[in-house]
């Protein structure tokens, strides 16, 4: 099984992620860069598919706290509604998490490809080795230059801008979808995990090699710019003017 898994997503990740940084002049923090956008790129379909539903679900609102109102005491009736709604409209409200379970793969995958590709030891050397193809453009590339920017690709950020990056930009997206609910346990439930998922995404970039944490970094800003042009705006995400009043 471990080996299906190399060899169908694991060396290939590797030994793309090898060759785009010998085109780039042998920078390995843009070849990751290059592959989040090649990533992006690909899973396109099923983000326009999730970002549709997200601006469906938005338009829903008014009716969703309709029914909220109306069958707030009755959990049963209320979901019962709720489907009918969504069966109603086309949308499927779990259709949301599908890109994010797809890049699970791929997460794990460049997490393995960045230990492999700045090997130091003789033993992870010729693990390399032996993972790597016979493409003269990724033979080419190796050793690889760990450094980016004030990055050292293979170990975690020691200044911990890409923890506060990362946990920004992911509650950003999540504010940009998360429409207010009216139940005041929905309510807590919502802004518990408005929070946990960004701070859970912050610490791992503390434990991490930051080459991951800046794949998330650029994933999460790319998937900003498309969610704000798709849907037309930033959502439930609302800024204040610092002139408005508070009256």
């Amino acid at each position: 099984m471990i080996e299906v898994w190399h060899l169908i997503i694991g060396n290939p990740v590797l030994n793309v992620l090898i060759a785009l940084s010998h085109l780039l002049s042998g920078e390995f923090g843009l070849a990751i860069i290059a592959l989040t956008i090649i990533v992006r790129l690909i899973s396109w379909p099923l983000t326009k598919r999730q970002l549709n539903s997200s601006k469906a679900l938005q338009d829903m609102q008014p009716k969703i706290q309709e029914l909220q109102k109306k069958y707030g005491k009755n959990k049963q009736k209320l979901q019962q509604e709720m489907m009918k709604l969504y069966k109603e409209a086309g949308v499927n409200p779990l259709g949301c998490l599908w890109p994010m379970l797809i890049q699970f793969p791929i997460w794990i995958a460049l997490y393995q490809a960045i230990m492999r590709a700045l090997a130091t030891t003789p033993e992870n050397l010729l693990d390399l080795a032996h993972r790597l193809y016979s493409w003269d453009i990724v033979n080419q590339a190796i050793p690889l230059n760990s450094h980016f920017l004030w990055l050292d690709l293979g170990q975690p950020d020691p200044y911990m801008i890409l923890a506060i990056i990362v946990g920004g930009t992911m509650w950003v997206q999540q504010k940009m979808t998360q429409a207010p609910a009216i139940d005041p346990g929905q309510q807590s439930t919502s802004r518990m995990m408005l929070l946990m998922m960004p701070l859970m995404f912050g610490f791992l970039t503390l434990m991490f090699p930051s080459g991951l944490a800046l794949y998330w970094a650029v994933s999460n800003v790319i998937g900003i710019i498309t969610q704000y042009f798709v849907t037309g705006g930033w959502g439930y995400l609302k800024f204040r003017s610092p002139f408005q009043s508070t009256q």
